[in-house]
């Protein structure tokens, strides 16, 4: 598929995910089945009572809590790449304190508006949520102090383009911490151009050796893996293709889906 195919892809199903409501949310299409079968919230960790967190914001779509690794002060100006319905957003703010600011981007039209209400709701007036591309975000060259994203860039079609445009709204001497999910082993061409799989965060996502390569050439330095967790699709959301399950069909000695987060300094 054409990049611009695979982001109006991304882009409907997280539509889709916005815009389910109350008792919508345990039926088939909610956040955690997504009218596909596969179970997006396979890869999430529970923020548990993180400062900040509030459960309204959190559609279980992450797959790590990069935060907890970001080295976050007070004062910070934070940009959240997919920033979804803010819940990363709102446990920087509390990190960042009241002359901190945090900046979601989301492309997600409907995401950036539950965001938005979300926000309202806090009363906070240093977060703030635009819609756009990570591939061309609308932000000045050296804006930010850390750059955080949460399971979102292994959906993006051109990683370089992405890592190139995190180290030109960085500081000097700022940083990025991401969670992401990578492979060990391959994927065959068949599953990797599943749209639907895709938009589950699996086929989209490159092998690790890969994904550390790109921050390298981009001019990050420094690059730190500060957590790796194999995830197991469970058995009855398993995502089927010709009797053969995912966990089965990566091929490779040491192989697996893996949910890193990484941080890197510019």
């Amino acid at each position: 598929m054409k990049p611009d195919e695979i982001k109006n892809i991304v882009r409907d199903k997280y539509e889709n995910i916005a815009g389910f409501e109350g008792e919508n949310k345990a039926s088939c299409c909610s956040s955690a089945c997504c009218c596909t079968g596969e179970d997006i919230t396979a890869f999430n960790e529970k923020y548990g009572e993180r400062p900040g967190y509030i459960s309204e914001a959190d559609l279980g779509l992450g797959c790590g809590i990069p935060t907890d690794f970001a080295g976050i002060k007070q004062e910070d100006h934070v940009l959240d790449l997919g920033s979804g319905a803010g819940n990363d957003c709102f446990v920087a703010r509390a990190l960042v304190g009241e002359k901190g600011r945090v900046t979601g981007i989301d492309f997600t039209r409907k995401m950036v508006e539950k965001a938005r209400e979300n926000c309202q709701k806090l009363g906070y007036n240093n977060v703030e949520f635009v819609e756009g591309d990570i591939e061309a975000m609308p932000f000045e060259d050296n804006s930010f102090d850390v750059v955080l994203s949460n399971c979102v860039l292994n959906l993006v079609p051109d990683k370089a383009k992405a890592f190139s445009e995190i180290y030109r709204v960085l500081k000097p001497g700022g940083h990025f911490c991401i969670s992401d999910v990578v492979l060990k082993g391959q994927l065959s061409e068949k599953t990797r151009h599943n749209a639907e799989l895709y938009a589950g965060c699996i086929s989209g996502a490159c092998s690790i050796e890969e994904y550390i390569g790109i921050i390298s050439k981009t001019g990050f330095r420094n690059i730190t893996v500060h957590k790796q967790r194999k995830i197991s699709i469970p058995p009855e959301i398993e995502f089927e293709m010709e009797s053969q399950s995912l966990n089965d069909e990566i091929e490779g000695d040491e192989k697996g889906i893996f949910s890193i987060t990484v941080s890197a300094i510019k």
